[in-house]
């Protein structure tokens, strides 16, 4: 896990809210206690990516998954709903300033891979899918997103007063397809309404790439 992927997604959030980059980066308030926050929660952040890797879930079925997204948010202090295109999950932190609002999305759900490595979080799971038995696994780093998402969530809830407008935290179900004759992912969750109320106005999002070395930006 690099604490770049983490830094960069939390100065996102504030960059969007911000009068200006410089304005941003000069401000003790913020910058220094940023870098000391993604600094400590770290740790914690690799310790959720390696439980996710462990115990992942196919589109439209990521119960465990959400409940553990959903149970960290409400104990930031974070506005939440839950069961938005079947398990998606949607948190609101209201900043103290007025100023746009900000979305930053996280997919969730694994594939219909057997894990084949040595690794002590290595995934045992197995789940249906279209009919079949199959293995479970996390090979497109959507435990990493979920991951990195919670981490954010923390730190800016630590922020909360210095924000200047509004961040949707937005845990997205099947983006890698549904099951035959299911409905699902982004689509649902847009026509279920999760770019209003409050209307976003931008929106973020990242993907790991295994090609790139450990703290590189692609």
């Amino acid at each position: 896990m690099s604490r770049n992927l983490l830094s960069r997604a939390v100065l996102s959030a504030l960059l969007a809210g911000s009068a200006s980059f410089s304005a941003l980066a000069a401000d003790p308030v913020l910058s220094s206690p940023i870098e000391n926050q993604v600094r400590e929660i770290e740790p914690k952040v690799i310790s959720w990516r390696r439980d996710f890797h462990q115990h992942p879930e196919l589109g439209n079925r990521e119960f465990r998954t959400s409940a553990k997204v959903a149970e960290h948010l409400k104990a930031l202090g974070i506005d939440i709903q839950t069961g938005v295109a079947h398990t998606g999950v949607v948190g609101i932190l209201k900043g103290g300033k007025p100023g746009p609002v900000v979305a930053i999305r996280a997919d969730m759900d694994g594939l219909p891979i057997t894990e084949r490595n040595d690794l002590p979080f290595k995934s045992e799971a197995t789940g249906e899918y279209n009919g079949e038995t199959v293995g479970v696994m996390h090979a497109c780093g959507h435990d990493t997103h979920v991951a990195i998402l919670m981490g954010v969530a923390e730190v800016l809830a630590a922020q909360k007063e210095n924000l200047s407008g509004t961040v949707k935290f937005i845990f997205q179900p099947a983006e890698e397809g549904t099951p035959k004759g299911e409905e699902g992912g982004a689509e649902m969750m847009v026509k279920e309404g999760v770019l209003d109320n409050p209307k976003v106005d931008l929106i973020f999002a990242l993907h790991i790439d295994a090609s790139l070395d450990a703290g590189k930006i692609g």
